[in-house]
């Protein structure tokens, strides 16, 4: 389908753990697109608009960065610039569909269903390539950049990662796993591509692009506001809760003669293992609202104190076994 300055456009987004490999798969595309298929390709790189220092995915001024960045790419689709003809295409021009590369980590689903929502929006073709890479090949990586992400942020991304599941979420159809190759240099790294997978990114590419995604006219802003008192509701139930378990833990641990300088290190734990909590319940709940992916029967509160009440459990007996 034509954007709205001529073009047909895919936003493509690349995924996988920080130091996977996203951001030189990236420049290959952005050199070898146009030339080998007469596509146009941008690159977006959240790196690039969000601080490296910016902390792990619980932290509300990280977010609303990402926010800002959405906003940003909204705009670039409410006015976008006009795509040659088809034909030798002038110097500079665009000379067929644009592939939009979204170079970030995008590991909670919900993150990348808010561009899918905006592919939605404005009737454009999305995809998604995720870059696979062992977690101490990307911790190898990461401590050879100039400004490297911290070793636990990494780790703590590796066991909240959310592969695309197209079974379960249609939107996720248009999905690519691919192993990061393991190559020193761009010239490497080009050849690994074209022998390894291109080929797969093009028919990916091609397929989003004969396949937009459709106009959602049901979303009116009554169901959103539902929705979002839903999430809200959800995820202060299960806040209460944890909040509950934290008190007894520490009752608990007080009555096992914990020294008083270790109940405080205690309670910065069950704190911070509250909030990872409460973050993957937030995603789950707004990712399951916005997609209808609803089990009436489930309580995501219940599962959350059942699993946090394990995890705090595991946390004072360090505390109490010493």
């Amino acid at each position: 389908m034509e954007w709205s300055g001529g073009c047909r456009v895919v936003l493509c987004l690349l995924c996988g753990l920080p130091a996977a490999g996203k951001s030189t798969l990236s420049r290959a595309l952005r050199r070898l697109l146009p030339p080998r298929q007469g596509w146009d390709c941008a690159v977006l790189a959240y790196d690039e608009l969000i601080p490296q220092e910016a902390p792990g995915p619980a932290e509300p001024g990280w977010k609303r960065r990402r926010r800002e960045v959405l906003r940003h790419l909204e705009r670039l689709l409410r006015a976008p610039p006009t795509c040659a003809e088809p034909g030798p295409p002038e110097p500079g021009a665009a000379a067929g569909p644009l592939c939009i590369v979204l170079d970030d980590n995008f590991y909670y689903r919900s993150m990348r269903y808010e561009v899918y929502q905006l592919a939605r929006k404005y009737s454009l073709s999305f995809c998604q390539l995720f870059l696979e890479c062992p977690l101490e090949q990307c911790l190898q990586r990461n401590r050879l950049r100039s400004h490297p992400v911290p070793n636990e942020t990494i780790r703590l991304m590796a066991t909240r990662i959310e592969l695309p599941d197209p079974k379960k979420y249609a939107w996720e159809q248009n999905s690519l796993v691919l192993k990061s190759p393991e190559c020193p240099s761009e010239e490497e790294y080009d050849a690994a591509l074209m022998k390894g997978f291109y080929a797969q990114i093009i028919n990916l590419l091609a397929t989003a692009l004969e396949n937009p995604v459709k106009q959602n006219e049901e979303n009116t802003e009554q169901k959103e506001a539902d929705r979002v008192a839903c999430a809200a509701s959800t995820v202060h139930q299960a806040d209460q809760t944890c909040r509950r378990v934290i008190s007894q833990t520490m009752k608990e641990a007080k009555d096992k003669n914990v020294l008083p300088s270790e109940m405080k290190n205690l309670a910065e734990e069950l704190n911070k293992l509250k909030a990872a909590f409460l973050e993957d319940l937030r995603q789950e709940t707004h990712l399951n609202n916005q997609t209808g992916q609803q089990n009436h029967s489930f309580d995501p509160a219940t599962s959350v104190f059942s699993s946090f009440q394990c995890e705090a459990t595991s946390v004072v007996n360090k505390y109490i076994l010493k």
